[in-house]
């Protein structure tokens, strides 16, 4: 019984307090527009700006794409230009 106790605490012990199995640690994504130098957001290429939009045309959030804020505003700014010369639609039906 004693054996039992000593191994638990042992066990215990030798995890960290702030560990918590039901939280993981969540690699942060890295930015599209960052690790790869070459790419560049053109406002006419849709099938490029498609990956940074959902299925109803909104424009996703910086925790969806990876991008940081620096891209993440080009590719606001790119989304909006392509909508405007009708490349991309406002919104999907």
């Amino acid at each position: 019984m004693a054996d039992k106790k000593q191994k638990r605490n042992n066990r215990n012990n030798n995890m960290d307090e702030d560990y918590n199995p039901k939280f993981r640690k969540i690699r942060k994504k890295v930015c599209p527009l960052c690790a790869d130098k070459n790419l560049v957001l053109d406002y006419k290429n849709a099938d490029q700006l498609k990956k940074f939009i959902n299925d109803k045309g909104k424009i996703l959030p910086r925790r969806a794409t990876g991008a940081c804020a620096k891209h993440q505003r080009d590719i606001t700014l790119t989304v909006k230009r392509a909508r405007q010369i009708a490349v991309l639609p406002y919104t999907a039906e």
